[in-house]
C-alpha cells in the first residue's frame, strides 16, 4: 500500500512559505542562526538544490555555497550580497542583544 502525502494548493505553499521567511527573519534578527543555517534556510524554502540555487539565483559556485552552509569559508561582501538580494536583505553591521542589554545598563 502506498500513502501519499496530502498535496498542498498554490495558496497554501504560499502561506507556508511565508511562514518559514517570517521564521527565518525571526532567527537572523535575533541572532539565533548562523550565516551558513541562514543561507541553508533560504535555499531550502525556495526548494531548490545547491547546485541550481548557487547557478541559477546568486550566481556562484556550488562549492562556495557549500563551504557558506557548513559555516566554513570566508565569503566576500560582493557573495554575502548575492545571498541576501533575493530574499530582500542587506549585507550591515547590527548590534548584537548582549551589546545592547550592555547600553542599557550603563
Amino acid at each position: 500500500m502506498i500513502i501519499r502525502a496530502k498535496s498542498t494548493n498554490g495558496k497554501e505553499k504560499n502561506q507556508i512559505i511565508r511562514e518559514k521567511k517570517e521564521l527565518l527573519f525571526e532567527k537572523l534578527a535575533s541572532g539565533d542562526i548562523s550565516l551558513g543555517d541562514a543561507t541553508k534556510s533560504m535555499r531550502r524554502i525556495v526548494g531548490l538544490t545547491q547546485k541550481d540555487y548557487a547557478e541559477k539565483v546568486l550566481k556562484i559556485y556550488p562549492r562556495v555555497l557549500m563551504d557558506i552552509e557548513n559555516d566554513r569559508g570566508n565569503p566576500t561582501l560582493e557573495t554575502l550580497q548575492k545571498i541576501a538580494k533575493p530574499f530582500g536583505l542587506k549585507v550591515g553591521f547590527v548590534r548584537t542583544k548582549k551589546e545592547e542589554e550592555k547600553q542599557k545598563k550603563t
